[in-house]
């Protein structure tokens, strides 16, 4: 469901009842996978797309609100060939490695989205390439962590 028009970010598409329940309807069907809401309380909303309204509304509800952080098209592995924005696998995996060498942070802190499944008609699926992403992670000494580590905040005296 999208929350947002594309067309004005600011343009809800939904009520907050609407959204509420969208949201807690997608926790209850993963409650029948064991997930329980207070062990899953990072939220990524559908299409990455949302405004600050929807924002609010996820931190109404007890949960954090996230999302990729630009620069590279490694969420693009859904695109098709039929795709007038489709993105190669290759050509994903070089935005990698090419802002993280161009990058004076690097890939420090980065949220690296890539989708578990894809089209059929996608046949290059990005993740046969992860072995030599990840090899060249660690060969660059990156960590990979959860989401709560990297989230995580600071201790208070």
């Amino acid at each position: 469901m999208l929350y947002a028009t594309w067309e004005n970010r600011d343009s809800l598409l939904v009520t907050k009842e609407q959204f509420s329940t969208d949201l807690l309807k997608n926790y209850k069907a993963m409650k029948s996978f064991g997930i329980a809401k207070e062990n899953a309380t990072y939220f990524l909303p559908p299409f990455e797309w949302y405004n600050d309204t929807i924002a609010a509304w996820t931190n109404d509800l007890g949960f954090q609100l996230i999302n990729f952080t630009p620069g590279t098209r490694s969420h693009a592995d859904y695109t098709t060939p039929s795709d007038k924005n489709y993105i190669s696998s290759e050509a994903i995996l070089n935005s990698i490695t090419d802002f993280e060498k161009k990058n004076p942070s690097g890939l420090n802190g980065f949220m690296l989205l890539m989708h578990v499944g894809t089209d059929n008609a996608r046949k290059d699926k990005f993740y046969t390439l992860l072995p030599q992403l990840l090899v060249y992670l660690k060969h660059k000494g990156y960590s990979l962590v959860t989401l709560n580590n990297l989230l995580m905040l600071p201790e208070q005296d």
